[in-house]
């Protein structure tokens, strides 16, 4: 049995918005992934690109040697296009620890484990786009072989070496890693499956969700299990204000408060909110916005000489003899009518 360690996507030295909580929170990841790699007692570790953001600080990069050599497994690099191996990449200009090997070419080589009984295949990008690697390749088939690469399964057209479920399949691989996109997934071609594990912490909110890395075994098959590595989160959210804001927010909310980053827009039809007073403490990270518009009378055209008032004054009429769950459904239609006819964006319940 062989048991891995796949992360990808660091993205170290973001500028996140001279946020130090989120800057420091992500100068961790290297000490928590090479923790999870002892915890769990990998073999190896696979780290499938864009560990840098670009052009990475000294202390950035001797932090990130350090715990590499800790991890005491062998580890391998495939640079993507945010640390593409350029003419003064670290990638060639530092000096590794010895259980490190980085794909500095952008032609496929293979490292051959003798102790794992397995070969490890990778390239990396040496610019920040990059053809497809995976193009024509076929493993040695004598040999367990796993493949690493930085590439975008989810664009045939992507510039960022495209993989495609037909590569996959002819590969020869019995895992396929990747790095790139950045929310987890993964698909079975032929005998291989391929895995990315998204980022390990989301850097805005456009990367919801809870984020971490993968463990891989490989025995008779292949499997992959999904660790969180317990890094501040993202969540962007939508709710009707209705009538009561404060209990629609608390709703939503966990019931208990944490540091992780909530973005919830109020919409629908309300008076003007007091985000002040809505606001929660225990969350100190929340932002709220008011998306609302002012409320209207869904009833003021009933009555009138249209095709709308006869509408509206048969839905009123229909409410005197409604029982109360009748009642609700139309006063729901009433208002979703209304809603239509002034233009706004109508949510289903």
């Amino acid at each position: 049995m062989i048991k891995i360690l796949h992360s990808a996507d660091w993205h170290l030295d973001s500028p996140l918005q001279s946020n130090d909580d989120l800057r420091n929170a992500l100068r961790a990841i290297p000490e928590k992934i090479t923790a999870l790699c002892k915890v769990e007692n990998c073999d190896m570790m696979l780290l499938a690109g864009d560990l840098f953001d670009g052009v990475a600080t000294p202390a950035t990069v001797q932090t990130l040697k350090q715990f590499l050599a800790d991890a005491g497994v062998p580890v391998f690099i495939t640079p993507g296009n945010h640390d593409y191996v350029g003419a003064n990449s670290p990638w060639l200009t530092e000096v590794w620890p010895e259980n490190v090997h980085i794909f500095t070419k952008d032609t496929i080589a293979s490292v051959y484990l003798p102790e794992l009984g397995c070969r490890v295949y990778g390239a990396g990008f040496v610019s920040m786009d990059c053809g497809s690697l995976l193009e024509g390749f076929t493993a040695n088939p004598e040999v367990l072989s796993i493949g690493i690469f930085h590439g975008d399964p989810t664009q045939v057209t992507s510039p960022y070496c495209p993989i495609t479920t037909a590569q996959v399949q002819n590969s020869g691989l019995a895992y396929l890693a990747l790095g790139h996109i950045h929310k987890g997934g993964s698909f079975q071609a032929g005998k291989t499956l391929c895995a990315w594990p998204g980022c390990p912490m989301g850097r805005g909110y456009d990367e919801e969700g809870e984020k971490g890395a993968l463990i891989v075994t490989i025995d008779e098959g292949v499997y992959t299990r999904f660790v969180p590595l317990n890094t501040p989160q993202f969540y962007d959210w939508q709710i009707d204000a209705g009538d009561d804001a404060a209990a629609a927010l608390d709703s939503l909310l966990p019931p208990v408060g944490n540091g992780h980053y909530y973005r919830v827009t109020f919409t629908g039809s309300s008076e003007p909110l007091d985000l002040q007073r809505l606001y929660r403490a225990e969350f100190p990270n929340l932002k709220l916005r008011d998306k609302t518009v002012p409320p209207v009378d869904i009833w003021s055209s009933a009555g009138e000489d249209t095709f709308e008032g006869m509408y509206f004054g048969r839905l009123q009429k229909a409410l005197e003899d409604a029982d109360e769950d009748g009642a609700r459904q139309i006063r729901l239609a009433a208002q979703i009518s209304r809603k239509i006819l002034e233009g706004q964006e109508v949510t289903l319940p």
